[in-house]
């Protein structure tokens, strides 16, 4: 049996920060403060409202999708901040933990750990307000931090200090690159909520 609630309780249950949506959206996302007190609201009134609700959860995160690309950047960057950090060993949903395969057979290197966060706060330094998101799908962490690397411009090692965060220059928050980069983890989320819908066995 599925862990999510099913299509017409969801659809049928009141809104509130308990609802069965409320449960799917933080199975889905990842729990954070601004989906269960805002996007689950927006969301009900759409499903209550609407003469042709979703009709399967992929659609289910198709219209959060919609409603959260409505959002300022700021209650974007906020909701992107409800997923943990690439590597993190701490507080992980079981979803989370699988996916970054902190439950494998091997487990990863400490080194590898310690350089991804250092890259986390180098990334965090670059562009202030944002996590580095990304589906991962399958990857191994070491591979993600050589991803994460060439996005900083960074050569790849295994350096838990270098370059130094102190000498990253920020990006401006709202600037092209910036929003840019919101963007593209946003997306991301939503790659991952419909690969979590496949390891549930749903649509």
């Amino acid at each position: 049996m599925s862990l999510l609630p099913s299509l017409e309780s969801i659809y049928n249950s009141p809104s509130g920060p308990t609802s069965d949506l409320a449960t799917t959206l933080e199975i889905l996302f990842e729990h954070s403060p601004i989906l269960v007190d805002v996007l689950e609201k927006q969301l009900n009134a759409i499903i209550k409202t609407s003469p042709l609700p979703p009709t399967t959860y992929s659609h289910l995160i198709d219209a959060a999708l919609a409603e959260i690309a409505k959002w300022d950047i700021s209650a974007q960057a906020e909701f992107i901040s409800g997923h943990p950090r690439i590597g993190e060993q701490s507080n992980l949903s079981k979803l989370s933990a699988a996916e970054q395969g902190a439950r494998g057979l091997k487990p990863t290197p400490p080194e590898v750990l310690n350089r991804l966060a250092h890259l986390n706060t180098c990334y965090e330094a670059k562009f202030p307000g944002l996590r580095y998101i990304t589906f991962v799908n399958g990857r191994s962490r070491a591979q993600v931090a050589e991803e994460m690397e060439d996005l900083l411009g960074f050569e790849h090692s295994l350096s838990a200090d270098t370059p130094s965060s102190e000498s990253i220059s920020p990006i401006e928050a709202g600037s092209t690159e910036w929003r840019s980069e919101l963007q593209r983890a946003v997306e991301d989320i939503g790659k991952i909520a419909k690969s979590r819908l496949a390891s549930l066995g749903v649509h």
